[in-house]
């Protein structure tokens, strides 16, 4: 049976990133059902809104979801797609693996990292008062009465919730990710020894969780450690499990470590459902030139493959793109020594080279 896959090609570069991951997930032979919806600013003007309840519902329905790059509008009271879909389908956990392929630029080789950021709590949970409101206000009496540590009038607030319940299930689902592939370490990144009852509680679950592990090796990081870490190091590295505001900015970091964000794929996974898609944006002032580079959609592509169960299809996906990356002739203008190469190919043209390493 074919599998049923909401395909959202999104808005600016997405929909040809979108085309080229499709036929290139067609290649590897397995069969696909794609259930195609829109979203983005594109359909704002008919819809009224960027995220089209025919769409949430469709992913809803599969489960599963291939999403192209989408522009968050700006100043219109509109929320991030991204954020929407991870809210409405609980989509905890946020997977960005970043790694190292021969032919693309960086300063470093042998990296292999995968960032596992807890997606709903934390700093990012949107839990704001504004400045001088009188919420505000009356958030700051309430604590001043309850500490000797005074907050100053006309402060902003934010509130960094972070609970046991979702700690242990991204705590847990990095060291499931790490049993089923085979890898030999997870480390924990929080500032525990400043925030004790937030990072605190994240780093207390991450040790009753590992016990349940032994095989794999448990490390415990500070965040500004990872940073420098990361940096001198970063081959020493395997699977980080992060709380939200950390993942986020770490996960940019390791995709900066193997080349950019346009070769680092993303997943975002709930209890029942997966989004997958690129980490970078829409990039809108190439729309519909056949330019920019799809190793990230396409590498999330090879994501899917992964939690579909086609791991044998997603290994050949991924062998295919590094071949065609490391020999460097049918590359798209970033992945060229120089930008500005007369050899370089387009978005089509790179996905066809895959497709031909596919069917080889």
């Amino acid at each position: 049976m074919p599998h049923r896959v909401t395909l959202i090609p999104g808005d600016g570069t997405g929909p040809e990133l979108t085309e080229a991951t499709r036929r290139v997930l067609e290649a590897t032979g397995v069969g696909f059902d794609w259930d195609v919806r829109e979203a983005g600013v594109d359909v704002m003007e008919t819809a009224g809104t960027p995220l089209p309840d025919d769409t949430l519902d469709s992913v809803r329905r599969n489960k599963v979801a291939l999403k192209g790059p989408i522009t968050t509008p700006i100043g219109t009271g509109f929320r991030s797609v991204n954020v929407a879909l991870r809210h409405e389908l609980g989509l905890y956990a946020c997977l960005r693996p970043c790694k190292t392929y021969e032919g693309v630029r960086s300063r470093y080789d042998n990296v292999d990292v995968v960032i596992l950021r807890e997606n709903t709590e934390d700093l990012y949970a949107g839990i704001e008062y504004e400045s001088g409101t009188a919420e505000a206000e009356q958030v700051i009496a309430d604590l001043n009465k309850l500490q000797k540590k005074q907050i100053a009038s006309g402060s902003g607030i934010s509130v960094k919730p972070i609970s046991p319940e979702g700690s242990e299930r991204i705590i847990r689902y990095a060291f499931e990710y790490a049993r089923e592939h085979g890898r030999k370490r997870v480390s924990c990144i929080t500032k525990a020894n400043i925030m004790k009852y937030t990072d605190g509680l994240f780093l207390h679950v991450f040790r009753e969780v590992a016990k349940e592990y032994p095989e794999i090796e448990a490390w415990e990081t500070l965040v500004d450690a990872l940073c420098m870490g990361l940096v001198q190091r970063p081959e020493e590295f395997d699977v980080l499990v992060l709380p939200n505001l950390y993942g986020d900015i770490i996960s940019d970091l390791t995709a900066g470590l193997v080349g950019g964000l346009g070769v680092a794929p993303g997943g975002n996974i709930g209890p029942d459902t997966a989004v997958f898609e690129a980490t970078h944006g829409s990039a809108p002032k190439y729309k519909g030139q056949n330019k920019v580079n799809p190793t990230a959609m396409i590498l999330s592509g090879k994501l899917m493959l992964d939690y579909l169960g086609e791991r044998d299809a997603a290994e050949r996906l991924e062998r295919a793109v590094a071949d065609v990356i490391r020999e460097g002739d049918k590359v798209t203008y970033d992945m060229k020594p120089s930008r500005d190469d007369p050899t370089a190919v387009g978005t089509s043209e790179y996905a066809d080279a895959i497709i031909e390493k596919l069917e080889a």
